[in-house]
C-alpha cells in the first residue's frame, strides 16, 4: 500500500501507468457508487505500537489513503459481480447461494440520532427513500469533516446503521447501494467466502443448486462469529487503551465523551 500510494501522489515509480489507470477507475467507481446512495464512512483506526512482550509503547491513527481505497473498489466490484452472476441468472430455477446483506436503518434509531446531533447544530432526514436518507447521512459526514465533533458524530451514525450479515435471501446491501452483493474476495480469512467459491464451483460445473436450509444454517453461524471476533477485536483495543493508561494515574487528557453508562463513561477519542 505505501509503495502504490507513494506512486499516486508523486506519479512515479514501477508501474506507475497501471497504478494510476486503476486510481482513476477506482474513483469513478466510487463516485458512482456514492451517487446511487452509498454512504461515507471513513473511519479512523486505532493502532498500538507495542515491545515484543506486546506491551503498547505508543499509539497512531490508522487512515485509509488512495491506495486503500483504489484495492477496496475493486473487491467490492468482485464481489458484486459474482452476487450478480449468481443472483441474476435467466435460470428458472433460482440456485441457493450466500449474500452479504444490510438493511435499511431503523427509523426509531434514526430519529434519535438525528435529535442528538441537533445540539451540536446539525440536521438530517430521517424520512423518505432509502436514497434520501443515505445522501442526507453523507451530508452530514461532510459538514463535520475536521470539526472537534467529527468523530463523536460518525461513531454514533454507524452505531445507527443495521448491522450487515450473511443469508441465502438476498435483499441488497443498503450501506453500498447494491442490489446483489457477496463475500467472494477473502477466503484465506473468512469462511463465508470459502462457501461462495464452492458453490460457485459447483454451479460452472453444472451443478443443482444446494440445500438453502443447510446453508441458511451455515449463514447465520458465520454471522454470530462475525460478531464474537468484533466483539474480541473491540475488547482487545480497550484492553490495551486501558494498558497503555496503567502508569498515566492522575495526569489529565482531553476526550470526546461518546455515552455515559451507571458505571463508566465511554469516550470516541483521547488526546495524549
Amino acid at each position: 500500500y505505501e509503495e502504490a500510494q507513494a506512486v499516486i501522489e508523486t506519479g512515479e515509480g514501477e508501474y506507475k501507468e497501471e497504478i494510476l489507470a486503476l486510481n482513476g477507475l477506482a474513483q469513478k467507481l466510487r463516485d458512482r457508487r456514492f451517487k446511487d446512495g452509498a454512504i461515507a464512512f471513513d473511519r479512523y483506526e486505532v493502532k498500538f505500537d507495542i515491545d515484543e512482550n506486546g506491551k503498547p509503547l505508543g499509539t497512531y491513527i490508522k487512515e485509509s489513503k488512495e491506495a486503500n481505497k483504489l484495492i477496496e473498489e475493486f473487491m467490492l466490484l468482485a464481489n458484486r459481480t459474482v452476487a450478480e452472476f449468481i443472483g441474476k441468472s435467466k435460470n428458472k430455477t433460482k440456485k441457493t447461494f450466500v449474500y452479504r446483506i444490510h438493511e435499511q436503518p431503523d427509523p426509531g434509531k434514526l430519529r434519535d440520532f438525528s435529535a442528538f446531533i441537533s445540539r451540536f447544530g446539525y440536521k438530517m432526514r430521517t424520512e423518505g427513500t432509502k436514497t434520501d436518507i443515505s445522501k442526507g447521512i453523507n451530508k452530514l459526514l461532510d459538514s463535520v469533516q475536521g470539526k472537534p465533533e467529527e468523530n463523536l458524530v460518525e461513531t454514533l451514525a454507524i452505531r445507527s446503521m443495521q448491522k450487515a450479515h450473511y443469508t441465502t435471501d438476498n435483499i441488497g446491501h443498503y450501506g453500498l447501494a447494491m442490489d446483489y452483493y457477496t463475500h467472494f474476495t477473502s477466503p484465506i480469512r473468512r469462511y463465508p467466502d470459502t462457501m461462495v467459491h464452492r458453490l460457485l464451483t459447483k454451479y460452472a460445473d453444472g451443478g443443482r443448486s444446494a440445500n438453502e436450509k443447510h446453508y441458511e444454517e451455515l449463514c447465520e453461524h458465520c454471522s454470530e462469529m462475525e460478531q464474537i471476533a468484533q466483539n474480541a477485536e473491540r475488547d482487545s483495543i480497550k484492553y490495551k487503551m486501558v494498558e497503555f493508561m496503567g502508569d498515566k494515574l492522575g495526569e489529565e487528557f482531553d476526550a470526546h465523551i461518546s455515552g455515559i453508562t451507571s458505571y463508566a463513561v465511554s469516550y470516541t477519542h483521547l488526546t495524549l
